[in-house]
């Protein structure tokens, strides 16, 4: 991971145009392509963002008393983040390795269990391919095949916020470079799904499903587990 503090402007040419303009910012360059943009502030979320597959080209820049400008293109839509730099506070690299993926509570971790020995609840037909499928970025809690052969991955939770909606998506862009498994899509699964988190999903074509905790367990009570 690369981590530079610059005094920067930074401008975004896609589908929709924005303007940040110069200040001190974060810019965080990530092993898997990203690049992101943050403030002191708004907690983990970032200013300004790309998603890979994406590219950085860094160019000398002397214009407005700036000294460089940092252009991140997104490899299929061409969509851009251009960066104006006017100084550079601090430039580093470290490697952080690959990472063990984040510890599941008791029911998280139960609920992953269930739901794969009882895959049919997604749906009749459907079969398992494997709980804790690897990828360079963590496991995808369950993959598996639909009634019509297709590969789906399920991303778990107990309760089931913007943040998983963001890691399910970088998921299915690592698996959908696979042809062995393309075209693969997702299912974002969990006992209580939060609203903005659910129009997300629906944004980027993802299905939620809530899951019912003791209708897995067998335990009879009202209601389905949809």
């Amino acid at each position: 991971m690369r981590l530079v503090i610059a005094r920067c402007s930074v401008d975004y040419a896609g589908k929709l145009t924005a303007h940040l303009p110069m200040a001190p910012r974060l810019v965080l360059i990530k092993a898997d392509g990203s690049v992101s943009i943050h403030a002191d502030d708004r907690a983990y979320k970032p200013l300004n963002w790309m998603n890979p597959p994406c590219s950085l080209r860094e160019e000398p820049y002397e214009e407005n008393g700036a000294i460089a400008r940092w252009t991140v293109t997104h490899g299929k839509s061409g969509e851009r983040l251009i960066l104006t730099i006017e100084e550079i506070l601090h430039d580093t690299s470290h490697e952080l390795g690959l990472d063990p993926g984040l510890q599941k509570d008791g029911v998280e971790a139960h609920l992953q269990e269930l739901l794969a020995e009882h895959i049919t609840t997604l749906g009749d037909g459907w079969s398992l391919i494997r709980r804790e499928y690897p990828t360079a970025i963590g496991p995808v809690d369950i993959l598996c095949r639909d009634s019509d052969s297709a590969t789906v991955a399920v991303e778990i939770k107990r309760r089931g916020e913007i943040d998983g909606v963001e890691q399910l998506t970088r998921y299915l862009e690592l698996l959908n470079r696979d042809p062995h498994l393309a075209p693969v899509r997702g299912i974002f699964a969990a006992q209580e799904i939060k609203p903005q988190a659910r129009v997300l999903a629906t944004d980027r074509g993802i299905n939620c499903v809530t899951l019912d905790y003791d209708a897995l367990r067998g335990i009879e009570h009202e209601g389905t587990l949809f």
